[in-house]
């Protein structure tokens, strides 16, 4: 295979309509943009503008407010983590920490900290330590004969 063999497949790479070239092409004389009229002159900018009018966009109130120093935790659920032992990535008779539970691959990342639910059910009595878990989670560990600590959060403030 030499270079000038090279090429893209069949329907890879569809070819650019050109337009404004002569009428034979189809898209000749104005273009697709019609006739006359705002939109068929260049440097159009209708994004908003309602003709000097106070757009929509201001003449709403303003609603909510986005906490800056809110705390983003990652989820990770009962059910995979049962699912995870089962498979070998998890280690039920050490005690399973936020960082074994990203080293094997349950979160990409663990954020402020990982908070886990109680989706699915575990069977298998583990000892998690965690930031965060809900009230159905914890006494499911329980029931299943584990434990599980809440270490505290990294501070909001």
């Amino acid at each position: 295979m030499k270079l000038n063999e090279l090429r893209d497949n069949d329907g890879a790479a569809r070819k650019q309509k050109r337009v404004a070239r002569g009428p034979g092409s189809g898209k000749g004389k104005t273009a697709g943009r019609g006739i006359k009229g705002q939109k068929s002159r260049s440097g159009v900018a209708l994004g908003g503008y309602e003709g000097g009018q106070m757009p929509l966009y201001r003449r709403l109130p303003k609603r909510g407010f986005n906490k800056p120093n809110k705390l983003h935790y990652s989820v990770v659920n009962l059910g995979l983590i049962e699912k995870f032992i089962a498979a070998g990535k998890l280690d039920a008779k050490t005690e399973i920490t936020e960082d074994a539970l990203v080293s094997a691959g349950l979160t990409s990342n663990k954020r402020d900290g990982i908070r886990v639910l109680a989706k699915g059910e575990i069977k298998t009595a583990i000892t998690l330590k965690v930031t965060g878990a809900s009230a159905a989670a914890i006494e499911a560990v329980k029931a299943a004969g584990g434990s599980l600590t809440v270490a505290a959060a990294a501070s909001a403030e």
